[in-house]
């Protein structure tokens, strides 16, 4: 006899579950298993064989809600015929793979860092994400705190950024601070717009359930139910990251992310990434996660691009 539970990240379980459990027991009774569902776990209990068809055919359930917003009793049934019948499903999509429903398609790890990264934030309150430009960082870091937000793990999102000057002046650029501020905030935005709808993410900035934000108004907060993301923290002083670390109130997570190889700030200024790592590490609840040019996922050039710049041979796999 063997155990398995299910996770649902970034779906109404109601959805899943069907009223008064109607698809959860529909699916016990077609495949002899014990299932048990609350809030957002599903836990199984049968032979390995069966918990993997029960697991599959949860994934295209999850699949067929991301397609239609919602899933009735002739989908749930056909799905389990189509198992039961030996067309096996392909069960590469299942509540564990995925970070993310969106309309387009599913967000999920791509690499093993990324995976490692992704499990990282579900055992810790604080993850580092530390890597090259494309390897994802930044993303999924959005992804999993637009999950923790749709499972009301939290009650709100805060992302953040040093308006640092990379190779850049802030008083010559057009426009007042806003304006000013906005093409640093720009790379969260893109991340939030390809998650949620535009007026969605407009609504929730309304009503202060999200905020994009530089990193200088943290200052003198206390962030409580709040899932919060700091980005290119490579650009942070130690006292800015000292700062950042100490806002976080309770029932709140952070994800920080940066490039320790891409740093803007003036000379022989230390940079609050680095020394966060070299104060922080071995501490209960906090974990370093590293990314290299075998976890970029942006176009094939850049992991090129990123060797080349590195000194390492570009063409070599």
């Amino acid at each position: 006899m063997a155990n398995k539970t299910i996770e649902l990240k970034g779906v109404d379980p109601a959805l899943v579950f069907g009223v008064r459990d109607v698809f959860i027991n529909k699916i016990e009774e077609s495949f002899g298993a014990r299932i048990f569902a609350r809030g957002t776990k599903i836990n199984l209990e049968g032979d390995e064989n069966t918990l993997s068809q029960i697991e599959r055919v949860i994934g295209e359930m999850l699949m067929t809600i991301n397609r239609k917003g919602f899933i009735d009793e002739q989908d749930v049934t056909t799905l389990i015929n189509m198992e039961l019948g030996g067309q096996q499903l392909p069960g590469e999509i299942t509540a564990d793979t995925v970070i993310l429903f969106k309309k387009t398609g599913v967000i999920k790890p791509r690499s093993v860092n990324q995976e490692h990264y992704f499990h990282a934030t579900l055992k810790n309150d604080l993850v580092f994400g530390i890597g090259p430009a494309g390897t994802g960082k930044t993303y999924l870091a959005v992804a999993i705190a637009v999950a923790a937000l749709r499972n009301h793990d939290v009650q709100r999102l805060i992302l953040t950024r040093p308006a640092v000057e990379a190779g850049e002046s802030l008083g010559f650029l057009p426009g007042d601070l806003t304006e000013k501020i906005e093409p640093y905030l720009a790379p969260l935005y893109d991340a939030l717009y390809d998650m949620l709808p535009p007026e969605k993410v407009r609504v929730y900035e309304e009503q202060h359930i999200i905020e994009v934000l530089p990193l200088a108004y943290m200052r003198g907060r206390t962030l409580n139910n709040a899932y919060v993301i700091l980005d290119e923290a490579q650009n942070t002083t130690p006292m800015q990251m000292k700062m950042f670390l100490t806002r976080l109130g309770a029932n709140s997570k952070a994800i920080i992310t940066g490039d320790i190889t891409q740093i803007d700030l003036p000379d022989r200024q230390k940079s609050g990434l680095i020394d966060a790592l070299e104060i922080l590490r071995g501490i209960e609840g906090i974990e370093f996660v590293y990314f290299d040019t075998t976890d970029v996922v942006r176009h094939r050039l850049v992991k090129k691009i990123i060797k080349a710049y590195n000194g390492e041979s570009p063409n070599k796999s």
